[in-house]
């Protein structure tokens, strides 16, 4: 009778793989606003900086605040609308820290004793798109994310000043202004056209 009730209650106990448990957890909140967010968002930001190692260091800073500070989404309406802004904000403040860095260049390079020899351009790179680059580079941060946002993201005047945290019209405004002095720069490359 002893072996009856003992393999009676090894056959009440079951066990679950760990694998099992694991897919049986709550995805993660934080996991969960990536996988739907950072495609867009990195999208958004190599065409806002044309840089990508910078896009991974903005996009790897954004989701560090908020495993960090989960709270920043606590009150937020719109999830995707607050990481375009939190996305676009960080992207004004690694310009600045770049414009600060070309500033110490500069300086070095006045010292002779730190020049370096120039790089030569890639020749890859064809002359319209070099212009086209050059011209988007040359607008205000402001009105490129707008170009950005309109163009490649489809975003409308009231989503972009969503994200942006500006009225609709402002929006609407330098949308216009940046197409204007897109116009205005790449003339040379409508005559070329055939």
């Amino acid at each position: 009778m002893g072996l009856r009730s003992a393999n009676r209650k090894k056959s009440r106990q079951f066990h679950i793989p760990e694998a099992s448990l694991e897919e049986m957890k709550p995805p993660d909140p934080l996991e969960t606003l990536y996988q739907e967010h950072a495609p867009t968002l990195f999208r958004f930001l190599i065409r806002l900086t044309g840089n990508e190692a910078e896009v991974k260091d903005i996009l790897q800073e954004i989701f560090i605040r908020l495993a960090r500070s989960p709270s920043l989404l606590k009150d937020v309406a719109s999830p995707r609308s607050y990481l375009f802004r939190m996305a676009h904000r960080l992207v004004i403040d690694h310009a600045r820290r770049e414009q600060t860095r070309h500033r110490y260049d500069e300086e070095a390079q006045r010292d002779p004793s730190l020049h370096d020899a120039p790089s030569a351009p890639d020749p890859d790179e064809s002359w319209r798109q070099n212009l086209l680059r050059e011209t988007l580079s040359t607008l205000p941060p402001e009105q490129k994310a707008v170009v950005i946002l309109k163009i490649w993201e489809g975003l409308t005047y009231s989503q972009i000043a969503d994200v942006l945290n500006i009225p609709a019209d402002t929006a609407a405004s330098r949308y216009r202004y940046a197409l204007d002095k897109l116009r205005h720069a790449l003339r040379p490359l409508q005559r070329d056209l055939p």
